[in-house]
């Protein structure tokens, strides 16, 4: 019997972005039909939007209606919850968002991205009180909830071990500007990639497209790739199953963002170089 795995989704930051027009969106696609070409050619969005200003369950049920099934936003939680010196105070901002209509995607509601200040450093107690506010459900959808860290006193296996104690993900950023940290801490996994260069039509070169397909495949089968680098590699986490794998082609050079999700979902299909 095949081992079980969990789903793979591979997909960009947001849907709006003038380059993309004529490269990603056809010549003369009106703006107003983006997001139904976008999420035909990726399976997730990352909505860059939503830590910038409120939205409304109008607007949240107008996207699940424009996407086709097994597609998923995650959402950037807003700034006001975690642009602040205490994360502990972030309650009131954290139920105003959770309350502004998300579960209107329904199905198509993926994690919930928090991500720090590039300022924030790891204060237990304070993060600890923060996460504990995370709610479960919104609407009676359980959410899933990744943290995105960018101070390098976060390399700590003490913040490793609170966040997979209260079974937040933390974020694989690959990035040349913030800390890269792959432990493994909650349910699922969420990976933003962020060294696409415009020199490459796919963003990455093949060789580099593959890997990722490769660490991918391993996370959704539960395992956990060495070739990454751990805070805490001697507390490795628990055997998984299965594991839900959420990939974004985020920053870099965004005008290939498109390109190279499009080149790891063919990858992951088999059909790639």
């Amino acid at each position: 019997m095949a081992k079980a795995e969990g789903r793979i989704l591979v997909g960009i930051g947001g849907w709006t972005f003038e380059p993309w027009r004529g490269t990603f969106f056809p010549e003369g696609l009106p703006h107003a039909r983006e997001l139904e070409h976008a999420s035909r050619q990726v399976t997730a969005i990352e909505v860059n939007g939503t830590f910038y200003r409120s939205q409304t369950p109008a607007t949240f049920a107008k996207w699940r209606g424009e996407v086709p099934d097994g597609f998923v936003f995650s959402l950037k939680a807003p700034r006001f919850a975690v642009n602040r010196r205490i994360l502990a105070e972030a309650g009131p901002s954290i139920d105003k968002f959770i309350g502004s209509g998300i579960a209107e995607l329904e199905d198509r509601l993926g994690p919930v991205l928090w991500q720090l200040a590039p300022t924030k450093r790891f204060d237990h107690d304070d993060l600890a009180a923060f996460l504990d506010v995370l709610p479960e459900k919104a609407g009676g959808i359980a959410l899933r909830h990744a943290l995105e860290v960018r101070h390098e006193s976060f390399r700590d296996p003490d913040f490793i071990a609170l966040a997979r104690a209260r079974g937040v993900t933390l974020v694989y950023a690959d990035s040349d500007d913030y800390p890269a940290i792959a432990d493994l801490t909650g349910s699922f996994v969420y990976a933003r990639l962020q060294r696409a260069s415009e020199d490459e039509p796919a963003g990455y070169p093949p060789s580099v497209i593959a890997g990722w397909a490769d660490r991918a495949r391993l996370w959704a089968g539960g395992g956990d790739p060495a070739d990454l680098p751990h805070a805490a590699p001697e507390n490795a986490a628990a055997a998984a199953p299965s594991r839900d794998v959420f990939i974004f082609m985020i920053n870099g050079a965004k005008v290939r963002a498109p390109h190279a999700a499009r080149a790891l979902i063919a990858q992951l299909d088999g059909a790639g170089p």
